[in-house]
Formats: C-alpha cells, structure tokens, sequence
C-alpha cells in the first residue's frame, strides 16, 4: 500500500474500490456527472486542492473529459494535477458489455497502471524521500470522533449535521466518510482544540 499526500478525485465507487487497493489517502467521488450539480463536493474539492492538493484520475472516455474539464474550470490550477490511464480495448468484469467506447475504465486497470499514471502525474508518494517527514503526524481517529459525542452516541447525526455546517462540509457526510476528510483538512491537535472550543 502507497501513502500519497493528494487527495484523489475518481468517478464512482468502482472506482475507488479499485484505487483504495493501491493507496492510502482520501479518494472522493464525483458520482459521475453529479459533480455538474454538487456545489458542495466542489467546494470541498477546492478546500482539498488549496490544502493538500488533489489529483483527477477519470476514465479516458468522453464522459471522464467532461467530468475532467468541469473540475479543471472550478478549481485552482495550482492545487490540481492530472493523472491519466491508458486507452484499453475491453470490459470490465462486472458489466455485461463494454462501454460505450469499448475502453477499460479506471476500475478495469491493473494497481501497476493506476500507480505509474499517479506518478506520472506528479503525486507525492510519501515514505519516499523528505515528503514522508513532514507528514508524520498523528491521525483524527473514530475514537475522536466518538469521544467528541459526532458518532456512536445519542443525537451524534444531529451533532456532525452541526459540525459539518460550521466547516463548509457536505451535509450528509456520515461518520466514516468524514474521518478521512477531516484528516485531510487538519492536523490533530488543531482539530481537537476547535472542537474544544465548540463544545
């Protein structure tokens, strides 16, 4: 497993099943098309790329462009890196028939195609060389999380609901989605002090 300090943008859960084999760090979806409605995933997109950055793995076909080009228009070119997969013939073990243009998608690439188009890429494979010291730190964990009354207790939707308003956060994230986010977003100890002060 390869750390990566980018969050990584793909098109569907297939997808980030496929990726979350591979690496460890935040994978979001577009849900295909629905990020050309979903003011909220972009706004959190735009967090991520002015933070930690992110990298854009869609599929090589006309859809995957689209999706590719809506991201590139809303967000900081600073902060965005493209990582792109190879045009393949075939069909994904799933699907019944091959997609519309006959090519493997990013679910459909073998975890050595998916790491050499994220290097190719330019992302920032951690342990290797001076990045992975600069990330160490410890993580926001569920135990955080539970202790903070956001999940596993009494009224912790309606808590995270509130939590996730103050910080610009998608609504609905539930308490295992928004982990890796906030990981994503703060360190630690600054995390638990602002929840201190909340409370």
């Amino acid at each position: 497993m390869y750390r990566i300090r980018e969050a990584i943008v793909v098109e569907g859960r297939y997808d980030k099943n496929a990726l979350s084999q591979v690496v460890d760090t935040v994978i979001l979806e577009t849900s295909g098309f629905g990020i050309f409605k979903n003011d909220e995933l972009m706004a959190l997109l735009r967090r991520l790329a002015e933070t930690r950055g992110i990298v854009v793995l869609t599929d090589s076909d006309g859809a995957g462009f689209l999706i590719r080009s809506r991201i590139r228009s809303c967000l900081p070119k600073a902060g965005v890196k493209h990582a792109y997969i190879p045009d393949i013939q075939g069909k994904e073990r799933r699907k019944r028939a091959p997609g519309k243009e006959g090519l493997l998608g990013v679910e459909g690439m073998s975890p050595q195609v998916l790491l050499e188009a994220l290097r190719r890429a330019g992302a920032t494979f951690l342990g290797e060389g001076t990045a992975a010291a600069a990330q160490e730190r410890p993580p926001i964990t569920k135990a955080d999380l539970f202790a903070l009354g956001l999940s596993g207790g009494a009224d912790a939707s309606g808590r995270r609901a509130a939590l996730l308003q103050r910080l610009d956060l998608p609504a609905h994230m539930s308490a295992n989605a928004l982990l890796p986010v906030l990981n994503a977003l703060y360190d630690r100890e600054s995390f638990l002090k602002e929840a201190a002060a909340w409370r």
